[in-house]
């Protein structure tokens, strides 16, 4: 089994500003941990820079302007309270999602059974005009798009495990018949939206709410029960997965409680589905996950099992 790995230093040099959570740090926590023997395995690719026409699948061209426009030449600018850019942003943004859609790309052709993409900034809150939630563009809906216009594929997937709602792959899904977002989140949590009768306009969307204080076995019986049925039901030609490890026990933004261990259950649960659907196309990349430890070692069990080594 062939799995690859995206990841540029630019993404490291998109700075948020200090003791953000979404820092530098992370990706270098995550990369660290994957240059273990255990990884060594791994195809080592550099994500490359995506064509901004790509992005105006999802974006808005004028939106997508006014980004570029306001990069900084130094310091930073805010977008939000939560959301900013360094100079360094705007590269990071645009591998970031090229990597998603070269990941698609080589998945497609056959060249690997999966990749993981380990980038920076995550994507899953961005909208077609909104940048927030610490994104500036969606990765894994560009990657989405990608899949459909240059592979003609009439069925792609989503999977969303942050435990935060990817309202912004939600936005650009609902109203599409042949694409599919499965989340499964904290409720009441940021940004709000996610409520399990959001289901899209062609039953589409599946949104799993878990509590504060829920652990592995809500978050296992809600997959079982949910989201791995409506997942096969879609039958996905490609399955993308918004792999973000904050739901973990020790992580400091939510209260789900999840254990290292239940990502590795989880990416062989969507695996297996995938092998069933769409001989294992999968292509996953970094969201959330704020943790450094609990980070490193979630990212280095769900690569483990994207490797065929659970």
């Amino acid at each position: 089994m062939t799995t690859l790995l995206y990841s540029h230093p630019i993404c490291i040099e998109h700075n948020p500003g200090d003791h953000h959570p979404e820092c530098p740090d992370r990706l270098r926590s995550v990369m660290a941990g994957l240059e273990d023997d255990d990884f060594s395995a791994l195809e080592r690719l550099e994500a490359p820079v995506i064509d901004l026409k790509e992005i105006e699948q999802v974006h808005k061209p004028f939106y997508i302007d006014e980004i570029f426009k306001n990069m900084p030449k130094e310091g930073r600018v805010f977008l939000d309270p939560d959301t900013t850019m360094s100079p360094q942003s705007g590269e990071a943004s645009r591998r970031a999602a090229g990597a998603v859609c070269d990941a698609v790309d080589q998945v497609m052709k056959g060249k690997a059974e999966n990749a993981f993409c380990a980038v920076r900034p995550p994507g899953h809150h961005a909208e077609s005009t909104k940048a927030m939630g610490f994104c500036l563009f969606n990765s894994v809906a560009i990657g989405a798009m990608h899949g459909r216009a240059t592979h003609g594929l009439d069925r792609v997937a989503v999977i969303d495990f942050d435990v935060h709602h990817g309202n912004g792959t939600q936005h650009t899904f609902e109203h599409e018949p042949g694409l599919f977002y499965g989340s499964s989140h904290q409720w009441p949590a940021y940004p709000g939206t996610g409520a399990e009768s959001e289901i899209g306009e062609y039953d589409n969307i599946c949104n799993l709410q878990l509590a504060p204080g829920d652990g592995s076995a809500a978050f296992r019986k809600g997959y079982q029960e949910k989201i791995l049925p409506a997942l096969r039901k879609f039958n996905p030609d490609l399955l993308l997965i918004s792999a973000g490890f904050d739901a973990h026990e020790q992580d400091p933004l939510a209260q789900i409680c999840l254990q290292t261990e239940d990502y590795a259950w989880v990416t062989a649960e969507l695996m297996a589905v995938a092998e069933e659907c769409c001989d294992g196309k999968v292509v996953s990349l970094l969201e959330g996950g704020y943790n450094l430890v609990a980070l490193q070692e979630s990212v280095q069990a769900h690569v483990r099992t994207l490797m065929g080594n659970p």
